[in-house]
């Protein structure tokens, strides 16, 4: 499958379909994107492997965005060079971001999207949704004002609700700027370094303890940088105050 990068000057978002458990929903997912004018998929660990002959089938005439899909291995791998991920999730989690409709998240989505960052929408998997990990690694949650007896959607339906608001939003709407002063958003693979950076110091502190609870204590704190609209100057702050602060530590 082939690898893309979409240029900065599109801002039309990626859609991310993790671990999709069936071919036909990933083909009904590619029709109800490019009903839409989307066309940047990335597929993330398909349950069936990769090509899916029920996927070509079921994409009926928008088989080209299975052709151009990003295949990853992991969620990380798959928005490592995004600005902004939202999660969408029908569930309660117990992450706290901030949480938008469809309209208002598609509405965010395309302003970053005009002022040149690269924004990804994550789709859990059919059965039970996103985990938790996948959750923590995203800025901010979309949730559907659906019936709380039956919240589910289906994968594909989903995937249309996002991709009908988008495109109504962006052939309607005025998009909105922002200056950068010199400098651009971080991406999903510098903010990895940066969670990465204070983990392993944190780790040799003693922070994470007992060990039993280390693993939740490393999501929430990266849910908390997720949060945080980090520059490429911000993170390079945060770098700088920890290795001052370890050195500082050293010398004492």
């Amino acid at each position: 499958m082939a690898r893309y990068l979409r240029p900065m000057s599109d801002p039309r978002p990626a859609f991310v379909l993790v671990r999709p458990q069936m071919g036909e929903n990933i083909g009904a997912a590619a029709r109800s994107m490019l009903n839409f004018g989307l066309e940047h998929m990335r597929v993330v660990a398909p349950r069936d492997g990769w090509p899916n002959e029920r996927a070509v089938a079921l994409a009926s005439g928008a088989g080209r965005l299975l052709d151009t899909a990003m295949l990853t291995e992991s969620t990380q791998e798959a928005v490592a060079d995004c600005t902004y991920v939202f999660a969408t999730t029908a569930r309660d989690r117990d992450l706290t971001k901030p949480v938008y409709t469809p309209e208002a998240a598609m509405a965010e989505a395309l302003a970053r999207g005009r002022d040149g960052q690269k924004v990804a929408v994550l789709f859990g998997p059919e059965r039970a949704g996103l985990e938790n990990d996948d959750i923590a690694r995203a800025n901010a949650i979309v949730s559907v004002p659906t019936n709380p007896d039956f919240a589910s959607l289906n994968l594909a339906q989903c995937v249309l609700l996002m991709g009908y608001e988008w495109r109504r939003l962006a052939t309607g709407a005025a998009g909105s700027e922002m200056e950068m002063a010199g400098t651009d958003w971080v991406n999903q693979a510098e903010l990895e370094a940066l969670v990465t950076h204070y983990e392993d110091r944190l780790e040799q502190a003693g922070f994470f303890f007992p060990e039993g609870k280390a693993a939740s204590m490393k999501r929430s704190l990266r849910n908390m940088w997720s949060r945080m609209p980090l520059t490429r100057a911000d993170a390079q702050i945060f770098h700088g105050i920890l290795r001052q602060m370890v050195r500082w530590k050293e010398r004492g």
